[in-house]
């Protein structure tokens, strides 16, 4: 972890330092209950917290922090108790201040739709959509996307009901569709394209997520076919759908004369052929 992937952001016009780790944002935990509470004695304060938080049941919660290394008001670097946002979200419902209300009512917002989406599945993808459109991405690519999500969502219910159980099988399966695909694993992918974290399916064009579906969706045919069982069934059907995905990805390259892999950013790459064009 370098000094390049410290970050401050800003709420109510305070600084909150936050940091990525596990590829993921992790937050200070005394900048956030500074703000919230408008305390002078921050550390103290979250000090307390902890306590209340183990009498409240949520007996991790030091196994949920982690100590990082922020940068202090001094300049130097300093190890700090952070957060992830779900730790950080849950740290926030125990602080008494009107200023954590509007983190609570939006928890409850998100549990409620949480609550109808697992009710009306189909919800969870009109607002997948939503979300996409007001990020700026075009119709196309999100009908391209939706597509995706459910030929991932089918394959992976084919593995659940096929003895593939744990989250390191789930992504080795993955991995193997991937690298016979396009000659990658997803994390060689995500350095290929220079990403730090974020989906990766959220940055390819519609040719990469044309070539990811194909890869999938021929692995859940093969799989259905010879009514795979077990991890290593699994994981040879997985490479064999990549394989076909693979074939006729280098078909087209040759016909084309151009990769389908890119190293550009979708959506920003999108953008700026909207402003040459334009």
């Amino acid at each position: 972890m370098d000094d390049s992937q410290t970050k401050i952001s800003i709420f109510r016009g305070k600084n909150i330092r936050k940091v990525i780790y596990k590829n993921e944002w992790w937050f200070s935990i005394i900048d956030v209950v500074g703000v919230l509470t408008e305390t002078d004695r921050p550390r103290k304060y979250w000090n307390d917290l902890k306590t209340k938080l183990i009498k409240e049941g949520y007996i991790e919660v030091s196994e949920k922090i982690g100590q990082l290394k922020l940068k202090s008001p001094d300049g130097k670097l300093r190890e700090t108790d952070c957060a992830n946002t779900e730790t950080m979200l849950r740290v926030v419902q125990t602080i008494p201040s009107p200023k954590a209300e509007p983190f609570k009512r939006w928890l409850a917002r998100v549990g409620y739709e949480r609550v109808q989406e697992i009710e009306d599945p189909e919800l969870a993808t009109k607002r997948a959509r939503v979300i996409y459109m007001a990020k700026g991405y075009p119709d196309g690519w999100i009908k391209h996307r939706m597509r995706g999500i459910e030929a991932r969502y089918e394959l992976t219910d084919e593995w659940k009901g096929r003895e593939v159980k744990l989250e390191r099988e789930y992504a080795i399966l993955t991995a193997e569709i991937s690298k016979a695909t396009f000659g990658m694993t997803p994390g060689q992918y995500k350095k290929f394209k220079n990403l730090k974290r974020g989906n990766l399916r959220d940055h390819m064009n519609e040719v990469e997520l044309l070539f990811s579906m194909l890869g999938e969706v021929s692995t859940k045919e093969i799989t259905r076919a010879r009514n795979t069982k077990g991890f290593s069934e699994n994981k040879r059907a997985a490479k064999e759908g990549g394989d076909i995905a693979g074939s006729a990805r280098v078909a087209l390259e040759k016909k084309t004369r151009k990769k389908v892999s890119t190293k550009i950013n979708y959506l920003k790459g999108y953008e700026e052929d909207k402003q040459i064009s334009s």
